[in-house]
């Protein structure tokens, strides 16, 4: 048994949602188990109490869960990247492509400074479009990103190849 399998085990499967055809990883259902969540923000955390971390982005709105209690963790800041029209303050944006469709994604153009370190974090690394997305925002307020991380990889999608040049670690594959 693979030391991840017990985390693999409290991941509910949901067939045809959001839209027919798709499996969704519902994450929920680890979230409310105490000492997995603890398992998964250690093993985010750990190797990253060294690298002097800015700012945690999380993106929308899975991210925003893990994101602030790594940022936390850390001693960092933490800044959300969210869906169109729901910060409001002057934002930049970038569109992308989904799985299932496509969309946008914003930050407040004050969220990053030149220079930070920054740890971009969502729940699922799928196609890579929202990934992709999210480090085009960062970088264009001149953030460095230092690592990517997602609880869940579906490898089939093919999504790292999006992130490519990037330190992307992911904690369960599918």
């Amino acid at each position: 048994m693979k030391h991840t399998d017990h985390l693999k085990a409290l991941v509910r499967d949901v067939p045809d949602f959001p839209k027919e055809g798709i499996l969704f990883k519902d994450i929920t259902t680890l979230l409310k188990d105490a000492t997995a969540l603890r398992q998964v923000l250690t093993w985010m955390a750990e190797p990253l109490y060294d690298e002097n971390i800015d700012i945690v982005a999380g993106v929308e709105s899975r991210g925003f869960i893990l994101g602030a209690a790594l940022a936390v963790s850390l001693g960092a800041g933490f800044v959300p990247i969210r869906k169109p029209g729901k910060l409001p303050a002057e934002t930049i944006a970038r569109a992308y492509d989904l799985e299932y469709g496509s969309n946008t994604l914003e930050l407040h153009v004050d969220a990053i400074r030149p220079g930070q370190r920054v740890v971009l974090l969502d729940d699922l690394l799928a196609t890579g479009g929202t990934a992709g997305a999210a480090v085009e925002l960062i970088e264009a307020l001149g953030g460095e990103i230092v690592r990517i991380l997602f609880m869940i990889e579906l490898e089939p999608l093919e999504g790292r190849s999006e992130l490519e040049g990037y330190d992307v670690r992911t904690l369960l594959k599918y």
